[in-house]
């Protein structure tokens, strides 16, 4: 089985806010779907945190490395796509394009020898995982408390708040929001905090983050999630060993080279890859190895599209200890793309799926109505 075209699809109409300073609107593209057509026809897909444009741009650069490949050895096409652009730079554009191939060159094996991904990742420890609600802060805390009660309703059991305001405004109003929050979800399920470190021109630093965690702990909070610029490695060391409650972060970080200081270092209590940035399945699953070797956990972050939360699911199947994945509330592209939809059982747990491949069935009419490509979508069939 060779690998015959590499298409694009942006997403676009319907992108939820981001928090940031510069706020996204629901025709800006920040995700793209990638399609690996073979020679036989059979398509995988996969998941790119970038424009659509940087990701045409940088499929034609790769295209002498990946055309004509064989589609059956993702870990090996993968690794020489990364070997031979090094001189283009590690990261950016071009490694977040080669995650969106990765993930569907693991599809197209899983969908080749009639297996999940997570079995092919090395093996199922489990057959669900817990999500987490994922959702911005609110200036209002009343509207996030609505908001949190809804999705305690709908049996969410995890949930993760963050950007917004929070850090921004004033000490008194970020206590104000976090304990509403534990209000609204009841001491009997996780919450977490994302300052998000990574907006531009974060301002806070280490005395703030400290402080913070302090008062989060006050409330139970599970994790303090980008408390500090993402370039900040000894302070998030320190941070680390000082704090009253776990540290993550890692979301901006692309491939296992630059993960291997901070976690070597121990900068983080939790880790947090994006599959969809950092090289795909194939880089993950080796950060993954090497954070489990530092004694620091992996649980992805997940705010990209319904492939990155499959690619998610089967990290999770195949992980010892991740044993929570990000779910992005109130995304089509999460909830739309997928065909079947993501059922929460009476657990509050999402199944990972079984079927060959990602096991996700993608919603034509879906990518019709969020999905772009010069020309159309008239190969999709």
């Amino acid at each position: 089985m060779r690998i015959r075209d590499i298409r694009a699809i942006g997403l676009v109409g319907g992108t939820p806010e981001g928090g940031w300073s510069e706020e996204l609107r629901p025709d800006d593209c920040v995700h793209t779907l990638v399609a690996v057509i073979t020679d036989i026809g059979q398509i995988g897909w996969g998941s790119v945190f970038t424009n659509d444009e940087l990701v045409r741009q940088a499929l034609a650069v790769l295209e002498p490395l990946w055309r004509d490949e064989n589609a059956l050895e993702p870990e090996r096409v993968s690794e020489k796509l990364h070997q031979h652009t090094f001189w283009l730079g590690r990261g950016g554009s071009i490694t977040h394009t080669i995650s969106g191939i990765d993930i569907a060159l693991w599809d197209l094996l899983g969908q080749a020898t009639g297996q999940p991904v997570g079995r092919l990742l090395g093996g199922c420890y489990r057959h669900r995982v817990k999500p987490y609600a994922s959702l911005l802060m609110e200036r209002e805390p009343q509207i996030l408390t609505d908001r949190l009660q809804y999705l305690k309703a709908q049996r969410f059991r995890a949930f993760k708040i963050g950007w917004g305001p929070f850090g921004r405004i004033s000490n008194a109003m970020d206590e104000a929001i976090v304990a509403a929050a534990r209000d609204a979800v009841g001491g009997d399920v996780q919450l977490m905090v994302d300052a998000g470190g990574s907006d531009a021109f974060w301002r806070q630093g280490y005395k703030w983050a400290l402080r913070t965690a302090d008062m989060l702990a006050e409330y139970e909070v599970a994790w303090f999630e980008e408390p500090l610029r993402p370039d900040a490695l000894e302070e998030f060391v320190l941070l680390r060993q000082m704090a009253s409650v776990p540290i993550s972060g890692g979301e901006v970080l692309t491939r296992r080279q630059s993960f291997q200081p901070w976690l070597q270092a121990r900068a983080f209590d939790i880790v947090q890859p994006d599959v969809t940035k950092v090289g795909g399945l194939s880089e993950s699953r080796r950060i993954a190895w090497m954070a489990q070797e530092n004694g620091v956990r992996f649980i992805p972050h997940g705010w990209n599209t319904a492939v990155g939360l499959a690619a998610d699911l089967h990290l999770a199947a195949a992980l010892t200890d991740t044993d929570l994945v990000e779910y992005l509330i109130g995304s089509p592209y999460v909830d739309e793309i997928a065909a079947d939809g993501w059922r929460l059982d009476a657990d509050g747990m999402l199944a990972i799926p079984d079927g060959p491949g990602l096991g996700l069935t993608i919603s034509h009419d879906a990518l019709r109505k969020y999905g772009r490509e010069p020309g159309g979508l008239t190969w999709l069939v």
